[in-house]
């Protein structure tokens, strides 16, 4: 079929306004770094409802017609690249928050909201919507769970996947599969919306979803702490979870390179404390206790400064103390924006070993030809460690070096080469680093009975 005839068949069910092709495709894009690179595809759909959804994708598969979707653009792993032979389909338009229920502590909504927004609006009706993470401001909620997004709050909480309760999804055939449900248990036969968490947009386009929410936390503090001991990092860690589990939201890690990078002069952040330390932590705590809070949490970290486990640290209490600190931790263009080129990476490690592992990865690098600066930072409670590697060169075999070093060391201590931002088209050829050809080949036993014409999302994962 002529790309004007499918075009054609979509305006059939579409007002114009929601198609856009030609000319008008200049001002898209792939993704929020790359706009100024104009989208390929042979039209551009932003549906407004479920139905259009499903009449859309009952088009493409009647048509053998791939069809790539796109939510907040924000991910890592080239998941919404496209060519002029593909349909792209953005959920964008359908951004209404449905409801929120207090009484079950749920927010109903459709795929294409904003994850900040989401966010505003469970802290409006004094609940928390615990998922969080860099990207809150761009990234929609369709792409989070299409990705199972993990974020700063993932051991005390889970992953996204944890979150949700209820799913609307379109199959690939355009069959509406719809179960918009606000229970806790419900072991009624497969919990069939495990299917579209993390499949990253290749079993299901997620339309609508219900999310858990936790009641809002009336308190909110930040420490920022030092050492130069992985060990202590972990003896830390465990004397928190022993005295404020409870209230323990957050344990994130940054090693020396990183910190100073995001406190030198080039950025907005204040250096809280001196810069030549080996590793640095932010420690987040939330509760309900007005009176005792800032007191039980002051005293755990005086307790570990006394007790040699921390060679510092600083407590920030007001909102635009804790914005900084954990800017120094989020805003990662900082990294990103040192080189020209960069790689960036998304590893599961065992928690033990994440020292040494790290700094093998680092000495490797540091002999590579062409790897001008190592970022290495993350989510160290839950064994979840980013790097961002930045380079003078676009060469693909720099890439493939840089690849090798990251994942081979990841495989050695059985870790995982994707740990919170999926595979989609940049890490399927180092899948088998992290599973077994048993498990994908299972994974396309389930693409090719779901979507056995593989139109949906092609290409990606496996």
């Amino acid at each position: 079929m002529t790309t004007n005839s499918i075009t054609e068949k979509f305006k059939s069910i579409l007002d114009n306004s929601l198609v856009l092709s030609g000319d008008d495709l200049k001002s898209r894009f792939y993704h929020i770094w790359k706009t100024d690179i104009s989208l390929e595809s042979v039209c551009l759909l932003t549906p407004k409802t479920t139905k259009q959804v499903s009449e859309i994708i009952k088009i493409c598969n009647e048509n053998n017609q791939e069809v790539i979707i796109h939510g907040g653009l924000t991910n890592l792993v080239g998941s919404t690249k496209s060519n002029s032979t593909q349909v792209v389909l953005s959920l964008e338009k359908m951004n209404n928050i449905i409801e929120v229920d207090e009484i079950a502590k749920t927010i109903t909504c459709e795929s294409g909201v904003i994850l900040e927004d989401l966010i505003n609006a469970s802290k409006d009706k004094e609940l928390l919507l615990p998922l969080n993470f860099g990207a809150r401001g761009s990234a929609q909620i369709g792409g989070a769970i299409s990705t199972n997004a993990g974020g700063l709050r993932v051991f005390k909480y889970g992953m996204t996947r944890n979150l949700v309760m209820g799913i609307e999804a379109v199959l690939p055939d355009g069959t509406i599969i719809s179960s918009l449900k606000k229970l806790m248990k419900d072991n009624s036969g497969y919990d069939l919306k495990q299917f579209f968490i993390g499949s990253e947009g290749t079993l299901g386009v997620v339309t609508k979803v219900v999310l858990r929410l936790y009641p809002l936390p009336k308190t909110r503090y930040t420490s920022l702490a030092v050492t130069n001991d992985y060990q202590k990092v972990l003896d830390f860690l465990k004397i928190l979870e022993d005295k404020i589990s409870n209230n323990l939201t957050g344990y994130e890690l940054l090693w020396n390179n990183t910190y100073k990078q995001m406190v030198s002069e080039k950025t907005i952040y204040n250096k809280y404390l001196p810069d030549d330390f080996n590793y640095y932590l932010f420690v987040e705590y939330m509760g309900t206790d007005f009176e005792n809070d800032y007191q039980k949490f002051e005293e755990v970290i005086l307790e570990c400064i006394e007790n040699k486990i921390l060679d510092d640290a600083v407590i920030g209490k007001d909102e635009k103390e804790q914005v900084n600190i954990w800017g120094i931790r989020e805003d990662v263009a900082v990294l990103a924006d040192e080189r020209e080129f960069d790689q960036q990476f998304d590893i599961s490690i065992p928690v033990p070993l994440i020292g040494e592992v790290i700094d093998k990865i680092s000495n490797e690098l540091n002999e590579c030809d062409g790897v001008k600066t190592i970022f290495p930072f993350g989510h160290v409670a839950d064994g979840n460690i980013h790097f961002i590697i930045g380079k003078d060169s676009a060469s693909e075999e720099l890439k493939s070096k840089i690849n090798d070093i990251i994942y081979n060391n990841t495989e050695l201590v059985e870790g995982s080469i994707s740990a919170e931002h999926g595979i989609g088209l940049d890490k399927k050829k180092y899948l088998i680093k992290s599973r077994s050809e048993d498990e994908i080949n299972l994974m396309r036993l389930i693409k090719k009975s779901i979507d056995p014409k593989n139109i949906l999302n092609p290409g990606r994962v496996i």
